[in-house]
């Protein structure tokens, strides 16, 4: 089997519509049913919806979000306009604790050291970038809500803002998270940090 991995000259928003491009064509030509996209604020979401209207009854698109009160105590990151126009359309929304850091950043903070699953997190981000990082902790999510089934899955994940890598995933739920594989890679940025040594 050969197939093709796109590499970003650099991380970032600007790869968003690109990434999409790729994911969806790579669902569609496994045959893949659910896409979970990573979007706090909607805006990648919105525009997955868009580029994938015409086949949004072949493919499931799943947005998670932020856990209420990540940015601001009692106040979530996508305003309730957007998760009206997404769930209009289809999208499932899930807004969720991280998986990768949850109580433990909460206990780093306050107590000093990192915590085993910080590290997996840390591991994943400087090895293969923030985006992978983030495919990984979304499709957790995504499956503890339900909103997937234990079969592959596109995710969709970014730095900062926006969407900047795509993989083929096989879920796993938080307390089977060795089970999980990244069956392969669709895209990520070459280079994972804005200014590299």
């Amino acid at each position: 089997m050969r197939k093709t991995i796109y590499y970003f000259e650099k991380p970032g928003k600007i790869n968003t519509e690109e990434t999409l491009k790729l994911a969806i064509a790579r669902a569609e030509e496994l045959g893949i049913r659910y896409m979970v996209v990573a979007s706090s604020s909607g805006e990648t979401a919105l525009k997955a919806v868009e580029i994938a209207e015409n086949r949004l009854r072949e493919l499931n698109i799943v947005c998670v979000t932020y856990h209420t009160g990540f940015y601001k105590e009692g106040e979530n990151s996508m305003n309730s306009d957007v998760k009206e126009f997404l769930r209009n359309k289809g999208v499932k929304i899930v807004r969720q604790s991280h998986a990768l850091s949850g109580v433990e950043r909460s206990i780093s903070r306050k107590f000093g050291g990192v915590s085993r699953v910080e590290v997996i997190a840390e591991a994943l981000r400087s090895l293969f970038g923030h985006g992978l990082k983030v495919c990984v902790e979304i499709t957790i999510m995504a499956a503890d809500s339900g909103a997937i089934p234990i079969e592959e899955v596109v995710a969709v994940g970014g730095t900062g803002k926006g969407a900047d890598t795509a993989v083929v995933i096989r879920p796993a739920h938080m307390n089977n998270f060795f089970d999980m594989e990244i069956r392969e890679i669709i895209c990520m940025p070459r280079v994972k940090r804005p200014n590299p040594f």
